[in-house]
């Protein structure tokens, strides 16, 4: 083997190893903690429009992303990273505002925001604990439609979906 291969080769091998060793615990799908299990305590509804049974959907929804997404087990006590939060937010606004043939402005959309504080505790890694941190995302819909029933399922879904992907970033992801 020449000079100049074995320069090329040990190059290489450098930056292997830099690559592996600047990965830590990494996998494909984006995780990146050493924790092997996540306590997911309840998200309590603090609004007044949204439905009654809102907090209990989300803290569903965030066991179920974090199952499907990780290889982390949600445990019920004593879990080596912890999250809950609140759903502080669930707001109606009138966007796109259009004048009709009399000169009157009304809004042809409305606006869905969802708003949620979340609190997360990292008992391996303290450095990445956050408190009280916001999470928020809205989608929209022609104002003659009526927020309810299927619209309002498939709004939230849609919503909570963006929120849950931002939640799983700041917290095992770290993106």
């Amino acid at each position: 083997m020449s000079l100049k291969n074995k320069v090329i080769s040990s190059i290489a091998f450098i930056l292997i190893l830099f690559i592996y060793s600047g990965c830590g615990i990494y996998s494909f799908s984006g995780v990146s903690t050493a924790a092997t299990n996540i306590q997911v305590d309840p998200f309590f509804n603090n609004t007044d429009l949204a439905p009654a049974n809102f907090g209990q959907t989300v803290t569903n929804r965030v066991k179920d992303y974090y199952q499907r997404n990780s290889s982390l087990k949600v445990v019920a006590s004593n879990g080596q990273l912890q999250i809950d939060g609140t759903v502080s937010g669930y707001a109606l606004t009138q966007i796109a505002p259009v004048v009709d043939a009399s000169g009157v402005s009304t809004a042809a959309q409305s606006r869905l925001t969802i708003t949620i504080i979340a609190n997360y505790v990292d008992s391996l890694e303290p450095k990445n604990s956050f408190k009280s941190k916001s999470f928020s995302f809205y989608a929209d819909f022609s104002n003659d439609q009526q927020l309810t029933g299927s619209l309002q399922e498939d709004l939230e879904k849609k919503i909570l979906d963006q929120i849950l992907i931002d939640i799983f970033n700041a917290t095992i992801a770290n993106w």
